[in-house]
Parts: C-alpha cells; structure tokens; sequence
C-alpha cells in the first residue's frame, strides 16, 4: 500500500515559494519572491511561476469557483527575489469567470519593473452532470514496483519531486540517436504534500525537454507557452491527497526550432487530473 502520509515540515518548499503578500492600495496585487528551492538553470522553475498564478487567483477575494484552464506565457525568466503579481478578473459569468494574470520584476540593475510572465486563467463553478473517461490509466506498474531516481541535473527544483519512471527515461548517452519520446513516470511532491490546485499546476510542467528523448542531444531548450485543463475538482485532488500521479508525456512535432508537447497526469485510482499542452523552443 502506498504510504500517503505527508513529511513533518515547518513549511513545505511549495508553500513557502507561493507566499504572498497583498498590497492593500491595490487590489489583486501581490508581492512574491523567487526561492532556492524550485531554481532552475536560469530562474525559477516554469511549473512553480504558474502555480504562483493560480495561487494568486485563489487567494483574490473576488475568486468564484475552481480552477477549468491556464495559459503561461513565459516573456523572460524571473531573476532573483521579490516579484510582483496581477490578477485581474475580466468578467464573470454565471458558472465561469475569466482572469488576467502579469508577473512584473524590476532588472537587477534598477528601473521600471517590467513584464516577465504573461497568462489567462479561467475559473468555474462544477456542477454533477453526465461524466466520461476517454483516456484511461495506461497499464503501468505501480510506484512502489518502480525505483527512484536522484536529481539528473545539479538545478533545485528537481529535488523538489519524488520520480519513479516508468518508461522514457533521459537517454544512457547522448550519441544523437533518434528515439520515441514518451515517457511515464509517478512522481510526487517531495516531501510529500496533499495535492492541490497550484501543486497539480506546477506537476504539468515537470517533463524534460522532448527533444532530449527524441534525438539524444542535450541541446538548448525552455517552454515558450503552456496551457493546463484541470480536470479534478477540489473533491477529487483532496481523495488524492499526498498520493502518486502518474504523468505521461511526448511530443507531436518538431520544426524549424519549436516542438510542442501533450502531458496527462493521473491519480493512482486512475482518475484524469489534468490535461496539458506546451510549445518549446529549442537550439541546435
């Protein structure tokens, strides 16, 4: 039986990089700071920045309903400390309600802060209707029948995710040789953690680069834009609790320095979490 019990912690790392403090002259505005924790190589990791925005829309007074779909747009990476957020909502409707959501950052050397991060974010009222499973829990092992592995690249935020892959892991030698590239794995926060919007966010964006798998070439790459469908309601993430999702990922296309690439993430029940879709740009 998987052991779902979250790690004793003051403050788990995804709760302390998502503080943040509302600026009481201006609503809907909130100051945030980029953390250790979750760095990547050249600023926080993508997957941290949207759950930040999702955070920040959760936490607006004016919030109706629950998460549906976020588009990120990543402008230019977010440089050390604070940050501030903007979420506007732009209209509501009866059962839905649409977002405008900005990261602004000053430059290091000093001046006007400026755009890093773009996005939308739709929220909704779920109501019970007629509901269907179109893409089922691949027939995979289990977690616990799948080892563990370290962090593959001396960058935080991968110490941020307990992976047990499944198929599709990075390639033995980087030797250019062509290969499929899906890949399954169960992860988890690490330590563990109930999942919750902001988490589901950040777990969409945990796959390597697809091109790494596809040609064996550790080449230049980043996420120019992601788009995330929550499919889970807040009943069915806190059912999941701190359990294992199961994502699976792969590419569709690769042209003229873009690839994009679908992503789903599965409670261990077999329940379709969410549903993801990025465009990546890559150097030969």
């Amino acid at each position: 039986m998987t052991d779902t019990t979250p790690t004793p912690h003051a403050v788990h790392p995804l709760d302390d990089a998502l503080q943040l403090q509302a600026q009481p002259q201006a609503p809907g505005r909130y100051t945030g700071r980029s953390t250790p924790a979750y760095w990547n190589m050249v600023g926080p990791f993508g997957g941290v920045t949207a759950a930040t925005l999702v955070a920040a829309v959760l936490r607006h007074p004016e919030a109706l309903g629950e998460p549906l779909s976020l588009t990120v747009n990543y402008a230019a990476a977010i440089g050390e400390g604070e940050f501030t957020v903007q979420a506007v909502p732009v209209r509501t409707n009866r059962s839905t309600q649409h977002w405008t959501v900005s990261v602004l950052q000053a430059p290091a050397g000093g001046g006007e802060p400026l755009v890093t991060t773009t996005a939308t974010l739709v929220t909704a009222v779920r109501r019970e209707t007629w509901s269907a499973a179109d893409t089922p829990l691949p027939a995979v092992p289990g977690p616990q029948q799948c080892e563990r592995i370290g962090a593959m690249f001396p960058v935080q935020w991968l110490q941020r995710y307990e992976m047990r892959p499944v198929s599709g892991t990075l390639p033995g030698q980087w030797d250019g040789s062509e290969a499929d590239s899906l890949s399954q794995l169960w992860l988890r926060d690490a330590p563990a953690r109930p999942l919750d919007f902001p988490a589901l966010a950040a777990m969409a964006d945990v796959f390597f680069p697809r091109v790494w798998l596809r040609r064996a070439r550790q080449v230049p790459a980043g996420t120019v834009s992601i788009t995330v469908y929550f499919h889970a309601g807040a009943e069915l993430l806190a059912r999941t609790g701190a359990g294992y999702v199961l994502g699976q990922a792969r590419a569709q296309e690769f042209r003229n320095g873009f690839f994009d690439q679908t992503a789903q993430l599965w409670s261990e029940a077999g329940a379709l979490l969410a549903t993801s879709h990025q465009i990546v740009y890559y150097k030969e």
